[in-house]
């Protein structure tokens, strides 16, 4: 075989990728044939029982589950509230943050905090705050105004709006840092120019800022969907888990009643539905984009 300039390049290439792509397949893609295939047993964890094949049995036995439509039911309205409420407040304050001309430094690092605090430890925290007796923050200010206590966990549908409110002030500093980066990236002469054309604000923010911002925009819409499916840590800490997600769910289910093959079969659904979601998502994205 002749070795050629462009042979040696490509196998050097893949000698270099060859240890990632393994190490990817091994934690990774394994991992994942491994669940479709526990999807399909009686799986237990304890080593006396005998693994068998059972086939749909576990797929059956979730979708008669009245907890699988609950915790279906609570997600969807977790990713409703959280791209009405949660989703804009970063563009917004990245906007303003990049207008200002003094302290930006310091209210970056101001709403930044959040983002490296502990989930744990701010949902205590927010659990404080919200708590509805004297000492809750929020029902003590709503008294001075004889607006009486609130009962923000009192039903799912409050515990999910208090709950998207607490996760929006602890990732919107994050996402901000981002959208603040796409911000300064845009070109000061697109601003001049529109200026000089005697462009308003208004004008200049939809016809500049967001068609810059919309590739950025649409990549961290799919993100917040993608974790907001995956919530788990704030409403299991703030309602003790009375707020039925997808992922505490399966952690009922895997670690509570001990049947991983249900458990892994949930998981197998929402791994399918996050999949198709992405796909169908960035194949809208390439023809809306393609028509800017």
């Amino acid at each position: 075989m002749k070795f050629t300039k462009s042979n040696l390049k490509y196998k050097s290439g893949a000698s270099f990728l060859a240890p990632a792509v393994l190490f990817f397949a091994l934690f990774s893609w394994w991992p994942i044939i491994w669940s479709v295939i526990i999807s399909f047993q009686d799986f237990s964890i304890n080593p006396n029982k005998k693994t068998v094949w059972i086939g749909l049995q576990n797929y059956r036995d979730l979708f008669a589950d009245p907890n699988f439509s609950a915790a279906w039911r609570n997600v969807l309205l977790f990713v409703f509230l959280a791209l009405l409420i949660g989703y804009f407040v970063p563009i917004m304050l990245a906007i303003l943050i990049n207008e200002m001309r003094h302290a930006k430094g310091l209210l970056r690092l101001g709403y930044y905090l959040p983002a490296i605090l502990p989930v744990v430890v701010i949902s205590l925290i927010w659990k404080f705050l919200y708590h509805p007796g004297p000492g809750g923050l929020f029902n003590t200010i709503l008294r001075q105004f004889d607006l009486g206590p609130v009962g923000w966990f009192y039903t799912d549908y409050m515990a999910i709006f208090s709950i998207v409110i607490m996760a929006t002030w602890r990732g919107a500093g994050a996402t901000m840092i981002i959208y603040l980066a796409a911000l300064q990236g845009i070109s000061p002469d697109l601003y001049e120019a529109a200026e000089i054309d005697g462009a308003s604000i208004h004008h200049r923010l939809w016809h500049i800022t967001l068609p810059q911002l919309l590739p950025i925009m649409s990549i961290l819409l799919i993100l917040q969907v993608i974790g907001t499916f995956k919530i788990f840590a704030e409403p299991f800490i703030m309602t003790k888990g009375k707020t039925m997600t997808i992922m505490s769910f399966i952690y009922e289910k895997a670690f509570h009643s001990m049947n991983m093959g249900i458990a892994t079969a949930m998981s197998m659904i929402l791994f399918v539905t996050l999949v198709a979601l992405s796909l169908f998502y960035f194949f809208m994205q390439k023809k809306v984009l393609s028509k800017f």
